[in-house]
């Protein structure tokens, strides 16, 4: 053995011997369990942060008496786990973040996430709602479509759902756009929102048709960039210049009014109604969710800008159906109310349902499933 390889040898000897033995080298900390969901329905949320001194819980808003702003306290336990337990929680799916030392993060043990405007929520889904749990049957798909916009000059994305069998079949399908809230973006509806689930269930319930699903993103910017991300004229432009005319070219579904639908919860809901009344003849289904004519009580603008489609006999003729739904304790109860009753005034046959609730994802998944059993009939 040459005397550099030697010396080599016992180097490496001498650090093995000084280093600590595995056996005595502290053993990793168990993983942590988050979400944790039990059959109760408790579900148990917990975050390993030994150097952290508080730890909050935020929601979405859809956990009852945990704050969207603020935060519920978690305990810390000796191993530097926080937690907290949630008890007995209805079915659905659920938007939460936790705020460390007063740093907001996502759950690091959860990969399940839900996107909005401006942040990615962590998600979790409890069972028990047949109309949405994930069913042992044929599913559709949800696919993430990325597409070029001339009227906003960059490219954007959609989520677009095809029914079971699409990809093997030559058949043409009807097309409902769908359409998300403020705060939110065009993975809500599929993630929080459960719309794929719901779909899919009433497709193999044969409650509804099968149809392909286009959930665009309705916000044109973020919130706190230039128009606040609430530009709804910049998105109904788009919406007429990009977005239908590449999900017409691009998929194949059943042209005409018949076979197009829209609907959209609260301002998807006020987009929903400026873009079916700019063009009525092209719709023959609209579904207003939480939602109306922003500021009619006060304002009677919109009423004029859309008085010739809003008294023209012939759109009417062939409009399947005009929807609303709104829970009790929602804070645009009166905004949809004075809508319903503007168009009742012109003469359209409105449906209106008034739920329980409030303003939330437990209505709106609710007000999808009433919703598309009633279209393409």
């Amino acid at each position: 053995m040459s005397r550099k390889l030697s010396t080599l040898l016992a180097s490496t000897l001498a650090l093995i011997a000084a280093a600590p033995s595995l056996a005595q080298a502290p053993a990793p900390p168990p993983p942590v369990v988050s979400p944790d969901v039990a059959a109760s329905r408790d579900v148990t949320l917990r975050l390993r942060a030994p150097s952290a001194e508080r730890v909050e819980l935020v929601s979405g808003g859809d956990i009852p008496g945990v704050p969207i702003q603020g935060g519920l306290p978690l305990a810390k336990d000796a191993d530097g786990v926080f937690s907290v337990m949630l008890p007995t929680l209805a079915a659905g799916a659920y938007r939460y973040r936790f705020t460390v030392d007063g740093v907001p993060t996502s759950d690091p043990s959860n990969p399940e996430t839900s996107e909005s405007n401006g942040n990615a929520w962590s998600l979790f889904y409890v069972p028990g709602a047949p109309f949405m749990d994930t069913q042992r049957l044929a599913h559709g798909g949800v696919a993430e479509v990325h597409y070029f916009s001339t009227a906003l000059g960059r490219t954007r994305r959609m989520h677009v759902y095809t029914p079971p069998g699409y990809e093997k079949s030559r058949d043409a399908y009807p097309v409902f756009y769908l359409l998300h809230g403020a705060f939110d973006g065009d993975d809500s509806w599929s993630t929080v929102g459960r719309a794929g689930f719901i779909v899919d269930n009433l497709i193999a319930s044969g409650t509804a048709k099968q149809m392909i699903v286009v959930m665009p993103d309705g916000h044109t910017s973020r919130f706190g960039s230039t128009g606040g991300g609430l530009n709804t004229a910049d998105f109904v432009r788009e919406f007429t210049a990009d977005i239908k005319p590449y999900v017409e070219s691009t998929y194949r579904i059943r042209n005409g009014r018949a076979s197009t639908a829209i609907a959209g919860l609260s301002m998807g809901g006020a987009q929903t109604l400026d873009i079916a009344f700019g063009d009525l003849t092209s719709y023959g289904y609209v579904g207003v969710f939480s939602s109306g004519v922003f500021g009619i009580a006060n304002d009677a603008s919109w009423e004029s800008a859309h008085g010739a489609q809003l008294d023209n006999a012939a759109a009417k003729r062939d409009l399947r159906l005009v929807w609303f739904s709104t829970g009790k304790d929602d804070f645009l109860l009166d905004t949809t109310k004075a809508t319903v009753a503007m168009l009742e005034k012109h003469g359209f046959d409105v449906v209106y349902e008034e739920s329980t609730g409030g303003h939330t994802w437990i209505n709106w998944r609710e007000y999808l499933a009433k919703f598309a059993p009633q279209l393409f009939e």
